[in-house]
């Protein structure tokens, strides 16, 4: 991927309304990175209304984070008004290994063929090892315990499954569609510690999914972030600094500075 910048070209040409179903603690600072970006954020879970506001959305951001009945139901809603309009979603197995509902959440959504999965490498194989009935991750709720390297495996299993594009968030990212598959080096060690900087990713993800093929716009989104962490890290040596300067960051990027500062390989 030589033109990685085309893609946040087109995500900003777009500037597509998103609906995220995601967690109490993300909503904040997902809505701001979402606005730094270019995309236009909402957050939508009320059964009342969750379906009829997908309809007007393009596309949809899912974490299951801070998961209640009555949210997983909505979920699932949103989804199926996604599928059906062929408009793209992303799942966020927020400790999908941690309990029995988790998993059962997921199980169902993974049937609504979500465009893009993306997860820890915990995450994954748990996610992964749903339908075959093993194991194997060592997660600790939200965070993972195993690295990117071992669930490439998984990843690439889950999404010849699902038909999913899966990306494996870590130092170095991963991600596949079962066949393709790609390695993102952009980030820095201070993005993991701001709350939800990760699930706020997501958003970003289904943004630049819209009008744009899954997996080039997938990876296009993770060195977007990764670069824009870089470009924070110069600003801000400790987490508050860093977090208004991520979403400086955002904003100030170009499609130019994208395709030149992208660290993208073929896996």
């Amino acid at each position: 991927m030589t033109d990685t910048g085309h893609f946040l070209n087109q995500m900003r040409a777009t500037a597509p309304l998103v609906h995220n179903i995601t967690n109490y603690v993300a909503m904040n600072i997902m809505a701001n990175v979402l606005l730094a970006a270019g995309a236009s954020p909402a957050m939508v879970h009320a059964l009342p209304e969750v379906e009829e506001f997908a309809g007007l959305a393009q596309a949809l951001s899912v974490n299951i984070g801070t998961l209640d009945p009555d949210w997983a139901t909505a979920m699932e809603h949103a989804a199926q008004v996604m599928v059906a309009a062929q408009k793209p979603w992303v799942l966020d197995p927020v400790g999908v290994g941690a309990t029995r509902f988790r998993q059962q959440v997921c199980t169902r959504l993974l049937a609504l063929r979500p465009a893009v999965i993306r997860g820890n490498a915990s995450e994954i194989i748990a996610l992964a090892s749903l339908g075959a009935g093993s194991g194997g991750a060592t997660g600790k709720g939200a965070d993972s315990a195993d690295p990117v390297e071992a669930a490439e495996a998984a990843a690439r299993q889950l999404a010849a499954s699902c038909g999913a594009v899966v990306a494996v968030s870590g130092p170095v990212d991963y991600i596949t569609d079962g066949v393709d598959a790609w390695r993102v080096a952009n980030g820095h060690p201070l993005m993991p510690r701001i709350t939800a900087l990760g699930c706020a990713l997501n958003g970003v993800i289904a943004a630049f999914l819209v009008g744009q093929p899954a997996l080039p716009a997938t990876v296009a989104a993770l060195a977007y972030y990764g670069l824009a962490g870089e470009r924070a890290a110069q600003a801000a040596q400790a987490p508050g600094g860093f977090q208004a300067a991520f979403l400086d960051a955002l904003y100030t990027l170009t499609p130019q500075d994208l395709s030149a500062g992208a660290k993208v390989a073929r896996a």
